[in-house]
């Protein structure tokens, strides 16, 4: 079965039989990627609160900031199903590359205030 939550625009996919050893191999995947994203999330959010980063406009690091909160809250949502399904919600790739490529993008950029700060 297929749900949207439309707020969050997050589809998950849930499973029909607990006992597939699929089921196991879901939550012993997903489970730390989700945390994974909650942490870089979270640290970005941290660099892109704490000031004005010299290398961006205002407005980009704006735009950066409200996505990573946009995708923490959406993250949030999963791993809530995550938990209340007991690890038996997947969480489709159209949702995940985007986390994905957000992280990578945070990476550069905390990469660049590295240098600036070295420099």
């Amino acid at each position: 079965m297929l749900i949207f939550l439309e707020d969050l625009e997050i589809y998950f996919l849930f499973m029909r039989d607990s006992n597939l050893p699929g089921a196991e191999m879901l939550k012993t995947v997903l489970e730390p990627l989700l945390e994974d994203f909650n942490y870089w999330f979270a640290r970005s959010r941290e660099l892109l609160e704490t000031g004005q980063l010299s290398f961006m406009s205002h407005e980009e690091q704006s735009d950066l900031l409200l996505r990573v909160k946009q995708a923490q809250d959406e993250l949030n949502a999963a791993k809530m199903l995550f938990t209340a399904t007991d690890g038996q919600v997947g969480i489709e790739m159209t949702t995940l590359m985007p986390w994905h490529r957000l992280v990578t993008e945070c990476w550069n950029v905390s990469m660049r205030f590295r240098q600036a700060r070295e420099a």
